[in-house]
């Protein structure tokens, strides 16, 4: 009973906590898959780059509209598209890497979304853009958030072939199909849209961290991408149920305690993970003898 009381109790009893618990378990659904495509092409860290990417976008529909739904998701979206379009254009036109075209483009949109929310909000509207509001999703924010989701798993059903092969060799793909640009294209449009759906419940800063996070920890466990995908999903959706339970009783911020929890799976994998984790490579190995 007691532990009925501490696990399934606080969302029984309260509404707010099982807005939260779909939202952050539509997020790892589409989340997770989406973090594996980005570890396999190495662009982990350009994942926290276009998150920040985001906060100029939201930030001008904040000042057109308030914190209203739609204007925020349509400027985090027009932005996304912006820096990862243009990121890619210097790095294309010019010597810079892409990582170092990001790069900059991150830290000019933080500046900026920050600046812009500053003029016109308060530091209460700066925290709801940066760190979220896990535990206060309406009926059109969770909406959104599922339909981001349903057309994630919608389109990684249709184009996951290219998307995979694009991921590991895009030069085999581009010289066997034309889907090269638009796999690469479609796969930017979805880390863009999961990126925005995380805005709304962890806000800009913590948003990657449902993406990345339970990807690089399920890479300690299998080496078989299905599989991969499998445990990306089960690890977000279980450090976003655990997470919401550990704030509630502890009284945290949610965003961060789920995050946390995130953090704490890939502490363990990193230690346990029968795939180059610690514990595993000190454990010394039989010999095959003839």
């Amino acid at each position: 009973m007691v532990l009925y009381d501490y696990i399934v109790g606080p969302f029984a009893e309260f509404d707010f906590m099982r807005r939260a618990l779909v939202g952050v378990l539509a997020l790892g659904v589409g989340a997770g898959p989406i973090g594996v495509l980005m570890m396999l092409r190495r662009m982990s860290l350009a994942g926290d780059a276009m998150a920040h990417a985001i906060l100029p976008g939201a930030a001008v529909g904040f000042l057109a509209a308030g914190l209203n739904l739609w204007a925020m998701t349509i400027g985090g979206m027009a932005a996304g598209f912006t820096v990862a379009i243009g990121a890619g254009a210097v790095a294309r036109a010019t010597q810079m890497k892409e990582d170092a075209a990001l790069a900059a483009f991150y830290l000019v949109s933080l500046a900026l979304g920050v600046l812009l929310v500053s003029l016109r909000g308060s530091n209460v509207d700066l925290l709801h853009v940066l760190f979220g509001t896990v535990l206060a999703l309406d009926d059109p924010t969770l909406l959104l958030i599922v339909s981001i989701a349903s057309i994630t798993l919608l389109v990684l059903a249709v184009l996951w072939r290219p998307l995979v092969m694009e991921s590991v060799d895009p030069g085999f793909l581009r010289s066997v199909s034309r889907a090269g640009a638009p796999s690469h294209l479609a796969f930017l449009a979805l880390v863009v849209l999961n990126l925005v759906g995380g805005f709304h419940a962890l806000g800009t800063l913590l948003a990657v961290g449902m993406m990345m996070l339970p990807a690089i920890a399920a890479r300690f466990w299998s080496r078989e991408l299905t599989t991969l995908v499998w445990l990306s999903v089960l690890i977000a959706c279980g450090s976003g149920a655990l997470g919401l339970l550990v704030s509630y009783h502890s009284g945290v911020p949610s965003g961060p305690a789920i995050i946390l929890v995130a953090g704490g799976a890939y502490v363990l994998s990193v230690l346990f993970g029968p795939v180059g984790g610690l514990l595993p490579r000190l454990v010394p190995r039989r010999h095959l003898e003839a």
